[in-house]
Protein backbone atom coordinates (compact mmCIF):
# COMPACT_ATOMS: atom_id res chain seq x y z
CA UNK A 1 0.00 0.00 0.00
CA UNK A 2 1.15 3.14 -1.19
CA UNK A 3 1.72 5.57 2.33
CA UNK A 4 0.06 9.34 1.85
CA UNK A 5 2.64 11.83 1.15
CA UNK A 6 2.10 14.00 4.18
CA UNK A 7 3.14 10.86 6.77
CA UNK A 8 6.28 10.68 8.12
CA UNK A 9 7.67 7.54 7.45
CA UNK A 10 8.96 5.67 10.62
CA UNK A 11 12.55 4.69 9.76
CA UNK A 12 13.07 8.61 9.37
CA UNK A 13 11.19 10.11 12.31
CA UNK A 14 9.24 7.60 14.84
CA UNK A 15 8.12 10.76 16.97
CA UNK A 16 6.59 12.68 14.10
CA UNK A 17 5.16 9.64 12.47
CA UNK A 18 3.24 9.41 15.69
CA UNK A 19 1.81 12.68 15.42
CA UNK A 20 1.17 13.11 12.21
CA UNK A 21 -0.68 9.48 12.76
CA UNK A 22 -2.61 11.15 15.96
CA UNK A 23 -3.48 14.41 13.59
CA UNK A 24 -3.77 12.84 9.97
CA UNK A 25 -5.95 9.72 10.89
CA UNK A 26 -8.22 12.45 13.35
CA UNK A 27 -7.91 10.81 16.38
CA UNK A 28 -6.75 13.32 19.11
CA UNK A 29 -5.69 17.49 18.58
CA UNK A 30 -3.41 19.51 21.06
CA UNK A 31 -6.22 21.47 23.28
CA UNK A 32 -6.03 25.21 24.53
CA UNK A 33 -4.50 24.60 27.54
CA UNK A 34 -0.97 23.21 27.49
CA UNK A 35 -0.39 19.28 27.75
CA UNK A 36 -4.03 18.93 27.08
CA UNK A 37 -5.96 17.19 24.35
CA UNK A 38 -9.43 16.93 22.67
CA UNK A 39 -10.07 13.48 21.92
CA UNK A 40 -11.62 12.97 18.11
CA UNK A 41 -14.54 10.78 17.46
CA UNK A 42 -11.91 8.36 15.47
CA UNK A 43 -9.75 7.98 18.88
CA UNK A 44 -13.18 8.49 21.21
CA UNK A 45 -14.25 5.33 19.56
CA UNK A 46 -10.76 3.65 20.36
CA UNK A 47 -10.93 4.58 24.01
CA UNK A 48 -14.52 3.43 24.10
CA UNK A 49 -14.11 -0.14 22.98
CA UNK A 50 -11.48 -0.43 25.33
CA UNK A 51 -13.50 0.41 27.71
CA UNK A 52 -16.63 -1.25 27.01
CA UNK A 53 -14.18 -4.76 27.25
CA UNK A 54 -12.62 -3.78 30.40
CA UNK A 55 -15.90 -2.66 32.06
CA UNK A 56 -16.69 -6.41 31.38
CA UNK A 57 -13.91 -8.08 32.85
CA UNK A 58 -13.56 -5.74 36.26
CA UNK A 59 -16.83 -6.64 37.03
CA UNK A 60 -16.17 -10.48 36.48
CA UNK A 61 -13.45 -9.81 38.53
CA UNK A 62 -15.89 -8.13 41.42
CA UNK A 63 -15.63 -4.91 40.75
CA UNK A 64 -18.32 -2.50 41.42
CA UNK A 65 -18.54 0.86 39.46
CA UNK A 66 -18.74 3.95 41.93
CA UNK A 67 -17.73 7.60 41.13
CA UNK A 68 -16.04 10.53 43.42
CA UNK A 69 -15.45 13.66 43.17
CA UNK A 70 -12.66 15.78 41.11
CA UNK A 71 -11.98 18.28 44.01
CA UNK A 72 -9.86 16.84 47.04
CA UNK A 73 -8.87 18.83 49.94
CA UNK A 74 -5.55 19.25 49.88
CA UNK A 75 -5.02 18.10 53.13
CA UNK A 76 -5.91 14.86 52.78
CA UNK A 77 -2.83 14.09 50.54
CA UNK A 78 -1.26 15.04 53.45
CA UNK A 79 -2.10 11.88 55.33
CA UNK A 80 0.35 9.85 53.33
CA UNK A 81 3.42 11.51 53.29
CA UNK A 82 5.27 9.07 50.42
CA UNK A 83 2.05 9.66 48.07
CA UNK A 84 1.96 13.23 48.75
CA UNK A 85 5.65 13.53 48.03
CA UNK A 86 5.43 11.44 45.18
CA UNK A 87 2.61 13.60 43.48
CA UNK A 88 3.97 16.91 44.60
CA UNK A 89 5.52 17.85 41.61
CA UNK A 90 2.35 16.94 39.03
CA UNK A 91 -0.60 17.92 41.52
CA UNK A 92 -2.75 21.38 39.76
CA UNK A 93 -4.51 23.08 43.22
CA UNK A 94 -7.01 25.32 43.30
CA UNK A 95 -6.63 28.83 45.71
CA UNK A 96 -9.81 30.64 44.47
CA UNK A 97 -13.00 30.18 43.47
CA UNK A 98 -16.64 31.60 43.90
CA UNK A 99 -14.36 35.53 43.37
CA UNK A 100 -12.82 34.78 46.62
CA UNK A 101 -9.74 32.78 48.78
CA UNK A 102 -10.73 29.39 49.54
CA UNK A 103 -10.02 28.52 53.29
CA UNK A 104 -8.17 25.02 52.05
CA UNK A 105 -6.77 25.04 48.83
CA UNK A 106 -8.20 22.31 46.45
CA UNK A 107 -6.30 19.24 44.73
CA UNK A 108 -7.50 18.57 41.35
CA UNK A 109 -7.25 14.76 41.23
CA UNK A 110 -4.09 13.71 40.06
CA UNK A 111 -5.32 9.93 41.35
CA UNK A 112 -8.32 9.10 44.26
CA UNK A 113 -6.77 6.87 46.73
CA UNK A 114 -7.19 9.91 49.17
CA UNK A 115 -10.63 10.56 48.71
CA UNK A 116 -11.46 7.17 48.37
CA UNK A 117 -9.87 5.90 51.40
CA UNK A 118 -11.95 9.05 53.21
CA UNK A 119 -14.96 7.50 52.09
CA UNK A 120 -13.62 3.57 52.53
CA UNK A 121 -13.15 4.25 56.41
CA UNK A 122 -17.13 5.43 56.45
CA UNK A 123 -18.31 2.54 54.72
CA UNK A 124 -16.05 -0.39 56.21
CA UNK A 125 -17.28 -1.25 59.41
CA UNK A 126 -17.21 -4.97 59.80
CA UNK A 127 -15.65 -8.26 58.42
CA UNK A 128 -19.16 -8.83 56.89
CA UNK A 129 -18.16 -5.67 54.69
CA UNK A 130 -15.48 -6.98 53.09
CA UNK A 131 -14.02 -7.78 50.21
CA UNK A 132 -15.31 -3.79 49.41
CA UNK A 133 -13.87 -3.55 45.61
CA UNK A 134 -15.39 -0.09 43.28
CA UNK A 135 -14.02 0.92 40.32
CA UNK A 136 -13.73 4.76 38.80
CA UNK A 137 -14.07 5.75 35.34
CA UNK A 138 -12.63 9.48 35.32
CA UNK A 139 -10.49 11.96 34.45
CA UNK A 140 -7.27 12.74 36.18
CA UNK A 141 -4.66 16.00 35.96
CA UNK A 142 -1.40 15.51 36.47
CA UNK A 143 0.83 18.74 35.72
CA UNK A 144 3.31 17.35 32.66
CA UNK A 145 6.08 18.90 31.71
CA UNK A 146 7.02 17.19 28.81
CA UNK A 147 3.16 16.55 26.86
CA UNK A 148 2.57 14.14 24.34
CA UNK A 149 -0.62 13.34 22.95
CA UNK A 150 -2.01 9.95 24.63
CA UNK A 151 1.09 9.18 26.15
CA UNK A 152 1.74 12.10 28.50
CA UNK A 153 -1.08 14.75 29.21
CA UNK A 154 -2.09 16.99 31.14
CA UNK A 155 -5.33 15.50 31.82
CA UNK A 156 -6.19 11.99 30.49
CA UNK A 157 -8.82 9.62 31.14
CA UNK A 158 -8.61 6.24 32.75
CA UNK A 159 -10.35 3.55 35.11
CA UNK A 160 -9.00 3.87 38.67
CA UNK A 161 -10.08 0.49 41.22
CA UNK A 162 -9.65 0.49 44.92
CA UNK A 163 -10.29 -3.21 47.73
CA UNK A 164 -10.31 -3.12 51.03
CA UNK A 165 -9.70 -7.16 51.96
CA UNK A 166 -9.55 -8.46 55.43
CA UNK A 167 -5.50 -10.06 55.32
CA UNK A 168 -2.50 -9.45 52.95
CA UNK A 169 -3.01 -12.73 51.06
CA UNK A 170 -6.19 -11.85 49.82
CA UNK A 171 -5.40 -8.35 48.79
CA UNK A 172 -1.72 -9.76 46.76
CA UNK A 173 -3.91 -12.09 45.29
CA UNK A 174 -6.27 -10.03 43.94
CA UNK A 175 -3.56 -7.40 42.90
CA UNK A 176 -2.20 -10.12 40.92
CA UNK A 177 -5.85 -11.01 39.48
CA UNK A 178 -6.56 -7.90 38.00
CA UNK A 179 -3.06 -7.88 36.27
CA UNK A 180 -2.87 -11.10 34.90
CA UNK A 181 -6.97 -11.72 34.50
CA UNK A 182 -8.06 -8.19 33.20
CA UNK A 183 -4.63 -6.43 32.05
CA UNK A 184 -2.84 -9.16 30.27
CA UNK A 185 -5.87 -10.92 28.82
CA UNK A 186 -7.54 -8.23 27.62
CA UNK A 187 -4.08 -5.96 26.12
CA UNK A 188 -3.14 -9.84 24.53
CA UNK A 189 -6.59 -10.64 23.35
CA UNK A 190 -8.31 -7.64 22.43
CA UNK A 191 -5.13 -5.25 21.80
CA UNK A 192 -2.76 -8.03 20.19
CA UNK A 193 -0.23 -6.40 22.46
CA UNK A 194 1.83 -9.18 24.12
CA UNK A 195 3.23 -7.38 26.91
CA UNK A 196 5.55 -8.76 29.58
CA UNK A 197 4.15 -9.05 33.13
CA UNK A 198 5.93 -8.27 35.97
CA UNK A 199 6.86 -6.42 39.15
CA UNK A 200 8.61 -2.68 39.80
CA UNK A 201 12.06 -2.20 41.69
CA UNK A 202 10.93 -0.22 44.53
CA UNK A 203 12.60 2.64 43.25
CA UNK A 204 9.43 2.66 39.97
CA UNK A 205 6.89 1.43 42.35
CA UNK A 206 3.78 3.78 42.73
CA UNK A 207 4.11 6.09 45.61
CA UNK A 208 2.36 4.90 49.25
CA UNK A 209 2.31 1.47 47.64
CA UNK A 210 4.72 -1.63 49.33
CA UNK A 211 4.37 -3.31 45.35
CA UNK A 212 3.20 -2.48 42.07
CA UNK A 213 2.88 -4.97 39.63
CA UNK A 214 3.21 -4.09 35.80
CA UNK A 215 2.50 -4.91 32.06
CA UNK A 216 5.04 -3.35 29.81
CA UNK A 217 4.92 -3.43 26.09
CA UNK A 218 7.40 -3.01 23.40
CA UNK A 219 7.00 -0.04 21.00
CA UNK A 220 7.49 -0.24 17.19
CA UNK A 221 11.16 2.00 17.69
CA UNK A 222 12.24 -0.52 20.26
CA UNK A 223 11.19 1.74 23.56
CA UNK A 224 8.98 0.90 26.38
CA UNK A 225 5.53 1.49 27.19
CA UNK A 226 3.78 1.60 30.61
CA UNK A 227 0.07 -0.29 29.33
CA UNK A 228 -0.98 -0.57 33.20
CA UNK A 229 -0.29 -1.15 36.56
CA UNK A 230 -2.19 -2.92 39.59
CA UNK A 231 -0.64 -2.25 43.38
CA UNK A 232 -0.81 -3.46 46.58
CA UNK A 233 -1.01 -0.96 49.05
CA UNK A 234 -0.69 -2.73 52.31
CA UNK A 235 -1.99 -0.84 54.97
CA UNK A 236 -0.39 2.72 54.29
CA UNK A 237 -3.58 4.83 53.21
CA UNK A 238 -5.50 2.48 55.90
CA UNK A 239 -3.55 3.56 58.59
CA UNK A 240 -3.68 7.10 57.04
CA UNK A 241 -7.46 7.26 57.14
CA UNK A 242 -8.09 5.05 59.57
CA UNK A 243 -9.88 2.16 57.43
CA UNK A 244 -10.84 -0.72 59.80
CA UNK A 245 -13.31 -3.40 60.62
CA UNK A 246 -13.91 -5.47 63.09
CA UNK A 247 -13.00 -8.97 62.59
CA UNK A 248 -14.74 -12.26 63.44
CA UNK A 249 -12.83 -12.39 67.03
CA UNK A 250 -14.05 -8.94 68.02
CA UNK A 251 -10.65 -6.97 67.38
CA UNK A 252 -10.43 -3.73 65.37
CA UNK A 253 -8.01 -4.11 62.38
CA UNK A 254 -6.79 -2.28 59.45
CA UNK A 255 -7.75 -3.71 55.96
CA UNK A 256 -4.89 -4.68 52.99
CA UNK A 257 -5.47 -2.66 50.30
CA UNK A 258 -5.24 -2.83 46.47
CA UNK A 259 -5.39 0.12 43.73
CA UNK A 260 -4.87 -0.35 39.79
CA UNK A 261 -5.57 1.46 36.19
CA UNK A 262 -5.52 1.74 32.57
CA UNK A 263 -5.94 5.00 31.07
CA UNK A 264 -5.74 6.43 27.27
CA UNK A 265 -2.28 5.75 27.05
CA UNK A 266 -3.52 2.57 25.80
CA UNK A 267 -4.50 4.48 22.59
CA UNK A 268 -1.35 5.84 22.15
CA UNK A 269 0.58 2.24 22.78
CA UNK A 270 -2.04 0.62 20.34
CA UNK A 271 -0.49 3.64 17.62
CA UNK A 272 2.93 2.68 18.59
CA UNK A 273 2.94 -0.91 18.62
CA UNK A 274 0.91 -1.34 15.42
CA UNK A 275 1.56 1.73 12.74
CA UNK A 276 2.84 1.61 9.98
CA UNK A 277 3.85 3.91 7.10
CA UNK A 278 0.26 3.82 5.82
CA UNK A 279 -1.00 5.03 9.28
CA UNK A 280 -2.69 2.98 11.66
CA UNK A 281 -3.40 -0.55 11.78
CA UNK A 282 -6.19 -1.79 14.23
CA UNK A 283 -7.17 -4.36 15.98
CA UNK A 284 -10.20 -6.26 14.42
CA UNK A 285 -11.51 -7.20 18.40
CA UNK A 286 -11.13 -3.59 18.92
CA UNK A 287 -12.04 -2.31 15.30
CA UNK A 288 -15.32 0.35 16.16
CA UNK A 289 -15.47 -0.01 12.29
CA UNK A 290 -14.25 -3.71 11.23
CA UNK A 291 -15.25 -3.59 7.84
CA UNK A 292 -16.04 -0.76 5.67
CA UNK A 293 -17.81 -1.28 2.49
CA UNK A 294 -16.99 1.41 -0.54
CA UNK A 295 -19.00 2.06 -3.27
CA UNK A 296 -16.42 2.89 -5.93
CA UNK A 297 -18.70 5.26 -7.97
CA UNK A 298 -22.36 6.17 -7.68
CA UNK A 299 -24.35 3.22 -9.35
CA UNK A 300 -28.27 1.98 -8.58
CA UNK A 301 -26.92 -1.97 -8.69
CA UNK A 302 -23.62 -1.33 -6.84
CA UNK A 303 -25.46 0.68 -4.16
CA UNK A 304 -27.82 -2.22 -3.86
CA UNK A 305 -25.42 -4.80 -3.69
CA UNK A 306 -23.38 -2.48 -0.83
CA UNK A 307 -25.67 -2.12 1.51
CA UNK A 308 -26.69 -5.65 1.02
CA UNK A 309 -23.38 -6.61 1.89
CA UNK A 310 -23.85 -4.59 4.97
CA UNK A 311 -26.53 -5.93 6.40
CA UNK A 312 -25.52 -9.37 5.73
CA UNK A 313 -22.24 -8.96 7.85
CA UNK A 314 -23.97 -6.90 10.50
CA UNK A 315 -26.50 -9.97 10.90
CA UNK A 316 -23.31 -12.14 11.29
CA UNK A 317 -22.22 -10.05 14.39
CA UNK A 318 -19.53 -7.85 12.05
CA UNK A 319 -18.88 -4.13 12.79
CA UNK A 320 -19.67 -3.00 9.27
CA UNK A 321 -20.42 0.29 7.37
CA UNK A 322 -21.02 1.73 4.33
CA UNK A 323 -18.74 4.44 2.82
CA UNK A 324 -20.63 6.11 -0.52
CA UNK A 325 -19.83 9.56 0.06
CA UNK A 326 -19.43 11.94 -2.60
CA UNK A 327 -15.94 12.30 -1.92
CA UNK A 328 -13.09 10.79 -4.92
CA UNK A 329 -12.44 7.21 -4.29
CA UNK A 330 -8.57 7.57 -3.54
CA UNK A 331 -8.88 10.01 -1.01
CA UNK A 332 -11.71 7.74 1.26
CA UNK A 333 -9.23 4.57 0.04
CA UNK A 334 -6.36 6.53 2.44
CA UNK A 335 -8.77 7.77 4.92
CA UNK A 336 -9.79 3.90 5.40
CA UNK A 337 -6.03 3.14 5.36
CA UNK A 338 -5.09 5.99 7.52
CA UNK A 339 -7.50 4.85 10.16
CA UNK A 340 -6.63 1.33 10.33
CA UNK A 341 -10.14 -0.11 9.12
CA UNK A 342 -8.97 -3.81 9.17
CA UNK A 343 -10.85 -4.70 6.01
CA UNK A 344 -12.83 -3.10 3.37
CA UNK A 345 -14.70 -4.55 0.79
CA UNK A 346 -15.01 -2.21 -3.19
CA UNK A 347 -18.21 -2.12 -4.85
CA UNK A 348 -17.92 -0.69 -8.22
CA UNK A 349 -19.81 -1.48 -11.46
CA UNK A 350 -17.42 -2.68 -13.36
CA UNK A 351 -16.39 -5.83 -11.50
CA UNK A 352 -19.66 -6.37 -10.41
CA UNK A 353 -20.61 -6.62 -13.87
CA UNK A 354 -19.04 -10.00 -13.52
CA UNK A 355 -20.42 -11.33 -10.02
CA UNK A 356 -17.25 -9.88 -8.18
CA UNK A 357 -16.10 -7.45 -5.59
CA UNK A 358 -12.63 -6.41 -4.32
CA UNK A 359 -11.43 -6.98 -0.61
CA UNK A 360 -8.75 -4.83 0.82
CA UNK A 361 -6.55 -6.29 3.56
CA UNK A 362 -5.65 -3.35 5.78
CA UNK A 363 -2.90 -5.63 7.96
CA UNK A 364 -1.99 -8.23 5.77
CA UNK A 365 -1.34 -5.23 3.27
CA UNK A 366 -2.78 -7.40 0.07
CA UNK A 367 -6.18 -7.28 -1.94
CA UNK A 368 -8.37 -10.04 -3.72
CA UNK A 369 -11.23 -9.96 -6.32
CA UNK A 370 -13.71 -12.31 -5.25
CA UNK A 371 -17.09 -13.42 -5.97
CA UNK A 372 -20.05 -11.25 -4.14
CA UNK A 373 -21.25 -14.97 -2.64
CA UNK A 374 -17.83 -15.26 -1.34
CA UNK A 375 -17.64 -12.21 0.53
CA UNK A 376 -18.75 -12.91 4.22
CA UNK A 377 -16.21 -16.10 4.45
CA UNK A 378 -13.66 -14.37 3.12
CA UNK A 379 -14.22 -11.36 5.43
CA UNK A 380 -14.57 -13.55 8.08
CA UNK A 381 -11.02 -15.18 7.82
CA UNK A 382 -9.74 -12.22 7.13
CA UNK A 383 -10.56 -10.68 10.54
CA UNK A 384 -9.14 -13.58 12.43
CA UNK A 385 -6.28 -13.93 10.23
CA UNK A 386 -5.61 -10.21 10.71
CA UNK A 387 -5.93 -10.56 14.49
CA UNK A 388 -3.49 -13.31 14.90
CA UNK A 389 -1.16 -11.49 12.57
CA UNK A 390 -0.72 -8.44 14.53
CA UNK A 391 0.01 -10.19 18.14
CA UNK A 392 2.17 -12.50 16.59
CA UNK A 393 4.44 -9.61 14.40
CA UNK A 394 4.47 -7.74 17.44
CA UNK A 395 5.46 -11.02 19.93
CA UNK A 396 8.27 -11.80 17.17
CA UNK A 397 9.83 -7.92 16.93
CA UNK A 398 10.08 -7.88 20.46
CA UNK A 399 12.17 -10.98 21.03
CA UNK A 400 14.15 -10.29 17.72
CA UNK A 401 14.88 -7.22 20.41
CA UNK A 402 15.57 -8.38 23.57
CA UNK A 403 19.01 -9.13 24.52
CA UNK A 404 20.01 -11.21 27.35
CA UNK A 405 23.05 -9.50 28.96
CA UNK A 406 25.29 -9.91 32.31
CA UNK A 407 26.89 -6.36 32.55
CA UNK A 408 25.39 -2.59 32.67
CA UNK A 409 27.56 -1.69 30.17
CA UNK A 410 26.01 -4.74 27.62
CA UNK A 411 22.49 -3.26 28.91
CA UNK A 412 22.70 0.36 28.43
CA UNK A 413 24.01 -0.97 24.54
CA UNK A 414 20.86 -2.97 23.97
CA UNK A 415 19.00 0.03 25.18
CA UNK A 416 19.90 1.91 22.25
CA UNK A 417 17.88 0.10 20.39
CA UNK A 418 15.39 -2.47 22.04
CA UNK A 419 15.28 -3.79 25.32
CA UNK A 420 18.00 -5.91 27.40
CA UNK A 421 17.27 -8.42 29.95
CA UNK A 422 19.86 -9.26 32.72
CA UNK A 423 19.58 -11.25 35.69
CA UNK A 424 18.78 -9.14 38.64
CA UNK A 425 21.25 -10.40 40.88
CA UNK A 426 23.97 -8.92 38.80
CA UNK A 427 21.99 -5.66 38.37
CA UNK A 428 20.83 -4.61 41.36
CA UNK A 429 19.94 -1.35 42.50
CA UNK A 430 23.49 0.01 42.34
CA UNK A 431 23.43 -1.26 38.81
CA UNK A 432 20.15 0.10 38.35
CA UNK A 433 21.19 3.49 39.74
CA UNK A 434 24.12 3.72 36.96
CA UNK A 435 21.62 2.95 34.23
CA UNK A 436 19.07 5.87 34.95
CA UNK A 437 22.04 8.23 34.69
CA UNK A 438 21.40 7.76 31.16
CA UNK A 439 17.69 7.48 31.02
CA UNK A 440 17.28 3.70 30.83
CA UNK A 441 15.39 2.48 33.58
CA UNK A 442 14.01 -1.47 34.75
CA UNK A 443 11.03 -1.78 33.36
CA UNK A 444 9.84 -4.78 35.55
CA UNK A 445 11.53 -7.71 36.73
CA UNK A 446 10.10 -11.40 35.39
CA UNK A 447 11.06 -14.96 34.57
CA UNK A 448 12.66 -16.49 31.93
CA UNK A 449 8.61 -18.11 31.55
CA UNK A 450 7.21 -14.31 32.09
CA UNK A 451 5.51 -15.20 35.83
CA UNK A 452 5.59 -12.32 38.36
CA UNK A 453 7.77 -13.24 41.05
CA UNK A 454 6.08 -12.84 44.17
CA UNK A 455 7.67 -9.93 46.66
CA UNK A 456 9.67 -11.30 49.71
CA UNK A 457 8.63 -10.98 53.49
CA UNK A 458 9.59 -8.31 55.52
CA UNK A 459 10.01 -4.50 55.13
CA UNK A 460 12.45 -4.80 51.86
CA UNK A 461 10.64 -7.22 49.86
CA UNK A 462 12.85 -6.68 47.20
CA UNK A 463 16.30 -7.92 48.92
CA UNK A 464 15.09 -11.50 48.83
CA UNK A 465 15.25 -11.28 44.77
CA UNK A 466 19.05 -10.34 45.13
CA UNK A 467 19.64 -14.01 45.93
CA UNK A 468 17.33 -15.40 43.55
CA UNK A 469 19.06 -16.10 39.71
CA UNK A 470 15.59 -16.64 38.06
CA UNK A 471 14.38 -13.35 38.73
CA UNK A 472 15.61 -11.16 35.68
CA UNK A 473 15.08 -7.59 34.72
CA UNK A 474 14.12 -6.10 31.97
CA UNK A 475 15.82 -2.62 31.09
CA UNK A 476 14.58 -0.17 28.04
CA UNK A 477 13.97 3.49 27.35
CA UNK A 478 10.80 3.81 28.23
CA UNK A 479 8.05 6.78 26.72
Amino acid sequence: MAKPSLLTSQAVDFPRWYQDVVTQAELADNGPVRGTMVIRPTGYALWEGMQRDLDVRIADAGAENAYFPLFIPQSYLRREAEHVEGFSPELAVVTHAGGKELEEPVVVRPTSETIINSFFSKWVQSYRDLPLRVNNWSNVVRWELRPRVFLRTTEFLWQEGHTCHADEAEARAYARQILEDVYAAFMTDVLAMPVVKGRKTARERFAGAVNTLTCEAMMRDGKALQMGTSHELGQNFARAFDVRYLSSAGQREYVWQTSWGVSTRMVGGLIMCHGDDAGLRVPPRLAPVQVLVMLVKEDPAARSTAEGLVADLRARGIRARLDGRDLAFGRRAIEAELKGIPVRVDVGPRDLAEGNVTVVRRIAGDKQTIAVGAVLDTVARALTDGQQALHDEALERRLANTTDVTTVADALDAAKTGWARIPWHLLGPEGEAELAQQAVTVRCLSTAEGTVPELGDGPDGDAAALADPSILAYVGRAY
